[in-house]
């Protein structure tokens, strides 16, 4: 297996509508941030993936008319995961293992302000037994949370806990949308916005775009930044059918997590892309994180939501921490897909 580090992350702030700029003009200022503090020249850089999904666009090919943001020429070896952008580091750290690159970057970006983002994914499910009952992403995270409240695994008051500390971390991220100091007790006034999931259980709409640079050891120690180095990388899926699980487990983090290795050693912070506030507790569980591990010190994705970003900037606010000194091991995680249907993680170690 060959060494490979993140050596470079920029990201936009989150905002809950970009009208002034589109997916290109995203991106272009923070593929120039990206690629000049990686310290590899842009044209060689040997390998470019972009995850996105063109549902958030409303047209077909929108990766394509994306990739303008790298620039024509020289020509680029190119591909697109239809997916979050963690999962388009997948493909390029798999490329770089199998000695085709040296070098990668990766880009994803979301605006899901430009339509009705639960509706949209709810296009992700079955089109034959469950797309047509209309069951919208809260509704779905509702069954989840009520599922976990009946089991006893976790309460109203907990999930409203999570949702106060992570706003609070996310004071000193200056990317987060939604930041500040709020009390239990009154977030649980609020009225049900799908019983039993309140307004703060939720993540916000999110527009936002974000890119990273990799690179095997030989070329990662170029750049200015220290090598923060991918330990282990894995990634799993449950069931299609929200029905045929048990929804407060997730079995597949779990086997993501054994694979990765997050057990081989202490775990300093970890960045969990848990998008409602009950499932936090399940990721936790899932990757056997005691309570002593930081969760979310950015925020997490209670606070900024970018769809097809929120995973990807899991692994660059964990590059960014390590980069700071703040610890020296971490776990970052992405999800997709219904009631964490689909899950990857991974392990990360600054020098």
């Amino acid at each position: 297996m060959r060494d490979v580090a993140i050596v470079s992350y920029a990201q936009s702030p989150s905002v809950r509508t970009q009208q002034d700029e589109n997916e290109v003009e995203m991106l272009m200022p923070l593929i120039k941030e990206a690629v000049e503090g990686s310290g590899i020249a842009k044209q060689d850089i040997g390998f470019t993936c972009s995850g996105s999904t063109d549902y958030l666009s409303g047209q077909s090919f929108a990766f394509v008319m994306a990739v303008d943001a790298v620039g024509a020429w020289p020509p680029i070896n190119e591909s697109h995961v239809e997916m979050d952008g963690a999962w388009a580091l997948y493909e390029a750290w798999i490329k770089i293992q199998c000695g085709e690159a040296d070098s990668a970057l990766i880009f994803s970006f979301g605006r899901s302000s430009m339509g009705e983002t639960a509706e949209t994914l709810g296009l992700q499910l079955d089109p034959y037994t469950l797309a047509p009952l209309k069951a919208d992403a809260i509704s779905l995270a509702a069954l989840q949370a009520r599922a976990g409240l009946d089991a006893g695994k976790w309460t109203e008051r907990e999930m409203a806990e999570i949702a106060v500390r992570c706003r609070a971390q996310a004071k000193d991220n200056p990317d987060a949308q939604l930041s500040g100091d709020f009390e239990t007790d009154q977030l649980l006034a609020d009225p049900y916005l799908v019983s039993p999931l309140r307004k703060h259980d939720c993540p916000p709409v999110s527009d936002g775009a974000a890119v990273m640079v990799i690179a095997a050891e030989e070329v990662a120690r170029k750049g200015p930044n220290p090598p923060v180095w991918i330990r282990g990388l894995e990634h799993r899926l449950d069931s299609h059918q929200p029905g045929g699980r048990d929804l407060t487990l997730s079995p597949s983090t779990s086997l993501a997590a054994q694979a990765a290795g997050v057990a081989d050693g202490p775990i300093d912070f970890a960045e969990l892309h848990a998008p409602f506030t009950h499932q936090e507790v399940i990721l936790r569980e899932a990757l056997g994180l005691g309570p002593d591990v930081l969760i979310n010190p950015s925020g997490g994705p209670l606070s900024g939501n970018p769809i097809m970003v929120a995973g990807l900037a899991r692994l660059g606010e964990s590059a960014r921490r390590l980069w700071a000194g703040h610890g020296k091991r971490a776990v970052a995680h992405a999800t997709s897909g219904p009631c964490l249907q689909q899950n990857l993680v991974c392990v990360l170690e600054g020098e």
